[in-house]
């Protein structure tokens, strides 16, 4: 690579990537690393929320929850939308909405406000992992693909990891609004840097939408974390009429929201099947007829799940638990996303070289082993041991991450790449939503019980955290399993050149 035109040279005679594309590439890439930055930047903040705009736990973690559902709603259409409109269309669209959400964020005047801001940024957000991939996979040569795609795994990992410090810095000095005014200007200048000089890749065409598709779709995804998030309340009796009463109400809205989520998805299903005949569906499913895809999706969803629900769980553990500051947490899980930011190009360019073997295995062991221990901590666990665990487990999702996102869209023919983004952001996201929900309602669950059963605070919030990391480690032993499946697929040569 030369530093003035980041051209990518492939043995295969696969031709090289222009300078023109490759800003492209790195203006997606900071767009992208900007916007998902807001996935998590509320992790810390969820304590000062609740004080300051009186709300519970279980309706403070919907900022982040009603976040990463919108964009599982709003992903599955982008398919769609990276087939009808121009890259760069596409992208001042994206970047557009995220701006107008944190500006109303910044602003809102309560928790109602707030909420609505985030679905608004969140529908920004969903449409620019799925452009960055699919502009990746049709500019860069297969066998150059796993080292780009290490800078993509930086984007999705280090920025939600980071979001925990940012926020605790700013929670320490001026307050949660904050949070949104310093990302609001950067957010605008990325936004006018890439209405300049963001091109096209490939070509458009008059892609049909299917209005019925998107309502299955939202009902679906929106029914079953939505029924998810119920479990806590559900769960939760507090020994008197009223929290019977509420308990059996949020009992009968989670049966509902299952069900009705269930009967959407296998007809949205049933729906992509039938309109996919014709080239019609909005999200193409054949792309499962590829099993490395397929495994590879799976092995996404478990760690996905594991992830972003021990990033969650995590800072409530040191705040209620441990008795750290928004700060200091930050602080204590910056190392972890350090070491994801400097191994993601690395691990990248070993798979590049060596496949998916040598980092999908022991990858997965080693995010097992962590979620394990992490279902061992307490009062009394030392500091620099939950340090060296959150950077082994930021180590083990490293290497995990990018050999997925590239294996899995490497598998595919190239008419399907968006399709295959599309899936690929689906699953991240209601796997993320389904983790945070499920987390916290079983740290809040067994919580309360212990309470009720006369135990102290710290000791019952204690309890309820390694319930919560214990459910994340039982499921991680399945990524464990299908990590010995997943293979590189063979490089297929040529890539498309970007539309003038």
């Amino acid at each position: 690579m030369t530093a003035d035109t980041d051209t990518i040279r492939t043995t295969t005679g696969s031709r090289p990537i222009t300078a023109r594309e490759s800003r492209v590439i790195w203006l997606l890439l900071g767009a992208a690393f900007v916007v998902i930055l807001n996935e998590t930047i509320m992790n810390v903040a969820i304590p000062h929320l609740m004080t300051d705009l009186q709300i519970t736990a279980l309706a403070a973690q919907w900022l982040t929850t009603a976040f990463m559902l919108t964009m599982a709603v709003v992903i599955p259409i982008t398919g769609f939308l990276l087939q009808r409109f121009t890259t760069r269309q596409a992208f001042i669209g994206g970047m557009s909405l995220f701006s107008a959400g944190t500006l109303i964020a910044g602003l809102a005047p309560g928790f109602e406000v707030l909420l609505g801001a985030r679905v608004v940024q969140a529908s920004g957000t969903a449409i620019m992992m799925p452009l960055l991939m699919t502009t990746i996979m049709n500019l860069v040569p297969p066998n150059a693909r796993g080292r780009m795609m290490g800078r993509v795994s930086v984007v999705i990992s280090v920025a939600p990891a980071i979001g925990p410090t940012l926020s605790g810095v700013i929670l320490q000095t001026l307050g949660w609004r904050w949070m949104f005014g310093v990302v609001f200007p950067i957010a605008l200048v990325m936004l006018l840097i890439g209405a300049k000089w963001v091109t096209n890749v490939g070509e458009t065409r008059r892609a049909p939408i299917d209005p019925l598709s998107i309502v299955l779709s939202a009902l679906g995804f929106g029914g079953i974390v939505y029924g998810l998030s119920q479990i806590g309340g559900a769960s939760a009796h507090g020994g008197n009429a009223d929290a019977d009463a509420a308990a059996a109400t949020a009992t009968v809205s989670l049966w509902i929201a299952l069900v009705v989520g269930v009967v959407a998805l296998v007809a949205f299903v049933w729906r992509q099947i039938r309109l996919q005949r014709t080239d019609d569906a909005l999200l193409d499913l054949r792309v499962f007829r590829s099993r490395n895809f397929t495994i590879s999706m799976t092995q996404m969803l478990v760690l996905s799940l594991a992830f972003f629900g021990s990033l969650t769980v995590l800072p409530l553990y040191l705040q209620n638990v441990k008795g750290f500051t928004a700060l200091e947490t930050g602080l204590i899980v910056l190392p972890g996303a350090l070491v994801m930011g400097l191994t993601g190009p690395l691990i990248g360019r070993i798979y590049d070289r060596w496949g998916t073997e040598v980092l999908v295995i022991p990858g997965a062991f080693l995010t097992s082993a962590m979620l394990w221990f992490y279902s061992t901590v307490g009062q009394d666990t030392p500091v620099p041991m939950i340090v060296a665990a959150q950077i082994v487990l930021s180590l083990g999702l490293a290497m995990s991450f990018t050999p997925l996102f590239t294996a899995s869209l490497g598998s595919l023919e190239r008419r399907f790449y968006s399709y295959g983004s599309a899936v690929v952001g689906t699953v991240q996201q209601v796997a993320g939503a389904a983790g945070i929900a499920v987390f916290i309602t079983v740290l809040s669950g067994v919580a309360a019980a212990g309470i009720a059963g006369g135990a102290e605070d710290v000791a019952a919030q204690a309890d309820g955290v390694r319930a919560a990391f214990q459910v994340g480690a039982v499921v991680s032993l399945l990524s464990v399993i299908g990590s010995f499946f997943v293979r590189k697929p063979a490089d297929q040569p040529g890539v498309a050149p970007m539309a003038h």
